[in-house]
């Protein structure tokens, strides 16, 4: 009996896998950079005359477009090679690799930590009011750094996040005779 080595499908072809199957979904592709001559501008330079026609800011006009005046305040920040977690007065932000989420103070029901008993993995879970939660996982040079982390991750807390609605605030103790 003969065997063959190897997978015995064949390579699809259709629409789904390539979008030039079907005739006008693409555009057809332009012969300028073939039929561009040695006395044609290149890219770099098409580039170079694009950035000259721009304004440039002076020092009159300072360019304060990215920037923020961020109030003074705590700021916790914890990073992995992977991962990432940071909270300040604008919120909450994870990432994890190319993935990133970002979560105002408004829109976070509970912060939860959880340290391993062995290992050096942190774990902060933001759940938000409508029951969902989006753990990250931040490994720590050291177990020692749990605690300081713990401590920044608290002081952003009782700053920013506010746990108590204002039905709660009202109502007191109860005192009974």
């Amino acid at each position: 009996m003969e065997q063959r080595i190897g997978s015995s499908s064949q390579p699809l072809e259709g629409a789904g896998f390539d979008p030039a199957f079907i005739p006008g979904l693409t555009s057809p592709v332009s012969g300028e950079a073939e039929d561009a001559g040695p006395g044609d501008a290149g890219p770099e330079e098409a580039v170079e005359e694009a950035d000259a026609d721009e304004p440039t800011p002076t020092a009159e006009e300072p360019d304060d477009a990215g920037e923020e005046e961020a109030p003074d305040g705590p700021v916790f920040e914890a990073s992995d090679r992977r991962a990432k977690f940071v909270a300040d007065h604008q919120g909450v932000r994870l990432s994890l690799d190319d993935q990133a989420c970002e979560f105002r103070w408004d829109e976070i029901g509970a912060i939860e930590t959880e340290t391993p008993r062995f290992g050096k993995r942190f774990t902060i879970t933001v759940h938000t009011p409508d029951r969902r939660w989006y753990p990250i996982e931040i490994e720590a040079e050291s177990r020692a750094r749990f605690a300081d982390w713990d401590e920044q991750l608290d002081a952003v807390m009782d700053k920013y996040f506010e746990d108590e609605t204002p039905e709660t605030k009202e109502e007191g103790p109860e005192e009974s005779d």
